[in-house]
């Protein structure tokens, strides 16, 4: 019987596949499986006892179902692995977990789906810069209205808000490299983190195998790993998840039947709407991730709480780490996905967005003939108040602010008829909205 939406309806099989329990099964044989390597490559397994126990190290060999039937029994998890490894081990069943506590094997086999999972983000934020950079290159100059408090401000262009976007993720991008080696560091120093069950060469010993396994080597633990490292990952797929939820958000307001600017692509050979208003195109699969992208944020909290264990360690992590990590990831992975589909067939609609600058009847340019105002010699505060008084005016009578603007003496005794027509095209307001694009996607191509 499923429970978990995960099972059933959200995300990617790709990222299921490195938190389920197969997937957690795998790599803690595969970090047993190091421990002896590093033993017998420092002469204390030999090298036959090596291939043995290398030979059974296969979850279809030591199976996740065996390892359940012993833990049944022993109310020990790694405690079963180890049972189930050396019973089909032969006579090198002496030497699986060997010196290690069973956290040495956990955080080692967590920091390998940590590592796993890392891979698969940076291909989807790549992926998802490249597919903002394309838009943000084809909507460079696509004029629309600015909007500030929800209302009208000045003109901007489409491309810029996509530019603001492809920094962040850029800048996601950076913060992912650079903390992959921190949140990917295994440990083998035993039950307190002192490393005497592993003797004088200790240390060697945990380089060995974190090396064997492509793990960072902490300098000091307990018993785990510090936890936080896992605060910092999390950290970050919290940030990431809001900045999709930030980009998608404005999708979904964009796409308001009274603004209609852009649109999720909407099969309508097919897709439903609404199962009573046949009308309906939702933008469903934006709002989707959004749900999503606050259960991911929700899980920084039991993550710092997690950091939070009695001395060298107590269990209180465990279970909850057992939600926090694989959920974070995996729903994280899944808002990717649909991120990149919404952005990748979004639909612009260039003309409405004129049709909606149109319909402020010019009081988005109000700043253009304020500043044009200063440049001609009048006063900041003076141009200030003879543009607020003439867009009060526009707006009690529904008037265009270029006509009441031409009625206005201060003005029309400064500019001329031609010059106010210039000052209210909403091209002439855009400033260096293009530079800004292109340096941005410049910077986010050369990191993808």
């Amino acid at each position: 019987m499923s429970v978990s939406p995960l099972d059933y309806r959200y995300g990617r099989d790709e990222a299921k596949a490195i938190w389920s329990r197969e997937g957690r099964h795998s790599r803690q044989i595969e970090v047993e499986r190091a421990l002896v390597w590093a033993h017998c490559k420092m002469g204390r397994v030999s090298a036959e006892h090596y291939d043995m126990v290398a030979d059974i190290s296969d979850p279809g060999i030591v199976t996740a179902d065996r390892v359940d039937e012993i833990e049944a029994e022993t109310r020990h998890d790694i405690m079963a692995l180890t049972k189930a490894m050396a019973e089909v081990a032969g006579e090198a069943g002496w030497c699986i977990h060997l010196g290690a506590t069973s956290n040495d094997i956990v955080d080692s086999a967590v920091a390998l789906q940590i590592k796993d999972s890392v891979k698969l983000q940076l291909e989807s934020l790549k992926s998802l810069i490249s597919t903002l950079c394309d838009m943000a290159e084809r909507e460079r100059d696509t004029i629309m209205i600015g909007r500030t408090h929800g209302q009208a401000a000045v003109p901007i262009t489409f491309g810029l808000k996509v530019a603001v976007w492809v920094d962040e993720f850029r800048r996601h991008l950076d913060r992912l490299e650079s903390m992959k080696t921190r949140i990917t560091a295994g440990k083998f120093l035993g039950a307190v983190g002192t490393g005497a069950a592993q003797g004088e060469n200790a240390l060697e010993l945990q380089s060995l195998i974190l090396g064997e396994l492509g793990l960072e080597v902490p300098v000091a633990t307990t018993q785990v790993v510090g936890r936080d490292r896992y605060i910092e990952w999390v950290g970050w797929m919290a940030n990431v998840a809001t900045s999709i939820e930030k980009v998608l958000q404005e999708v979904r307001n964009l796409q308001r039947s009274e603004i209609a600017e852009v649109a999720e692509a909407f099969d309508v050979e097919k897709q439903v709407g609404s199962s009573t208003m046949a009308h309906k195109r939702n933008p469903i699969t934006a709002e989707n991730a959004c749900g999503l992208a606050r259960i991911v944020r929700s899980m920084i909290i039991p993550s710092y709480e997690n950091a939070l264990l009695w001395h060298e360690r107590d269990l209180a992590n465990s279970s909850s780490e057992r939600f926090t990590l694989s959920h974070s990831m995996i729903l994280l992975d899944d808002i990717f996905a649909k991120c990149e589909r919404v952005m990748s067939r979004l639909v612009v609609d260039r003309e409405r967005m004129l049709q909606n600058i149109e319909s402020q009847k010019g009081l988005v340019m109000a700043e253009k003939v304020m500043l044009a105002l200063v440049d001609s010699g009048m006063p900041r505060d003076e141009a200030h108040e003879v543009l607020r008084v003439s867009s009060m005016e526009a707006l009690e009578f529904g008037r265009n602010l270029m006509e009441v603007c031409q009625e206005n003496d201060q003005i029309s005794s400064i500019f001329s008829s031609e010059e106010l027509e210039y000052l209210f095209s909403p091209a002439s307001h855009l400033g260096v909205s293009g530079e800004i694009v292109d340096n941005a996607v410049s910077l986010a191509r050369e990191r993808v």
